[in-house]
């Protein structure tokens, strides 16, 4: 994990504001981990080059692949997210580098993605961290559009063109987030001046231009070997963009801000914990953000008779209820 992008997001906070430290340990599954890599390599290399070839030789058949490639969107992102927490590999070079890779085939900008990842873990719940709560201050329809427009794939749309701040004057990229990122609550200061001096840090700003020029290259490869085909690679990569908008803040969605981790567990059946990489244990994550995803099924299981670590509603209902429209919190659960 980079440890400037740590020491800058800081360390973890719990809902009453003090640091939170993880006291268990437990070891990676780093063969659980290359198996889950192999598996998202090979999916992504048939996305981007196996499937024209498939889709010339057989047709209209061919595009039944979308079906594993949409499913596995939760995996490519949890193998990124265990690197960000430096539970991917044990060296921390290779940890940045496979998930930069991985990154780059999702067009995804590494090094943006895992500085708002520690953001949002040091400010959960924050006033700039709650998209399903309405703006009174905003007409409602705004907050409609705003919430659908995430859900439907906005969240997704906004991290690929999120590199072009990179490219723009520093002063001039420092000052978009600023605005962007509103001086709310009692860290709104802190947050909004961590947003802005990453937006206009040198190193990172270099990587970041760096990685997207390597994804625009990838991409442009695979649509040019898609040819007619083209729209097929589209509408995937719209679809996982979908799922990863929908599963963004589905364990914080409508939670209040004196519930434990600010976050919520979910049930699932056993055959999409893999998938998933128990992300729908997004509580004890919070909790315990050191330990790697392979070790939350056994914590799970030692707290399932706590009602403060009871497991809510079913993990893929609770997404689909989100659909229902934008809530709002309790004005009185913000202090």
């Amino acid at each position: 994990m980079d440890s400037r992008a740590a020491a800058q997001a800081g360390p973890a906070v719990s809902a009453a504001g003090k640091v939170r430290r993880t006291p268990r340990r437990a070891a990676m599954d780093v063969r659980a981990n290359l198996t889950l890599l192999a598996i998202v390599t090979l999916a992504t290399a048939l996305q981007l080059f196996g499937l024209p070839v498939l889709l010339r030789e057989w047709g209209l058949p061919a595009l039944l692949l979308i079906v594993p490639l949409v499913v596995l969107t939760p995996t490519h992102w949890g193998l990124i997210h265990e690197a960000i927490h430096g539970q991917l590999f044990a060296e921390r070079h290779l940890n940045e580098g496979v998930a930069r890779a991985l990154a780059i085939s999702f067009a995804l900008p590494f090094d943006a993605v895992r500085f708002g990842h520690l953001m949002h873990h040091r400010f959960t719940r924050e006033p700039f961290d709650r998209p399903d709560v309405v703006d009174a201050s905003r007409p409602l329809w705004q907050a409609w559009f705003a919430h659908y427009g995430r859900l439907l794939g906005g969240l997704y749309a906004g991290e690929l063109v999120l590199p072009l701040l990179a490219f723009m004057p520093a002063r001039v990229a420092r000052s978009l987030v600023a605005r962007a990122i509103a001086v709310e609550g009692p860290a709104g200061a802190d947050v909004q001046r961590l947003f802005a001096n990453f937006a206009a840090d040198p190193a990172r700003r270099t990587r970041i231009r760096r990685d997207w020029l390597f994804t625009l290259a990838l991409f442009a490869l695979a649509f040019y070997l898609y040819r007619t085909w083209w729209p097929v690679l589209a509408v995937t990569m719209y679809l996982r963009g979908v799922w990863l908008s929908t599963a963004d803040n589905l364990p914080h969605h409508g939670v209040s801000l004196d519930e434990p981790g600010r976050s919520r567990n979910f049930r699932v059946a056993r055959i999409w914990q893999g998938v998933l990489m128990n992300h729908h244990l997004h509580r004890l994550h919070h909790q315990h953000p050191t330990l790697p995803w392979t070790a939350l099924s056994a914590l799970e299981s030692e707290t399932c008779s706590d009602p403060g670590g009871s497991i809510e509603p079913a993990y893929f209902r609770s997404a689909l209820r989100q659909f229902r429209g934008p809530g709002a919190i309790d004005a009185a659960t913000e202090h």
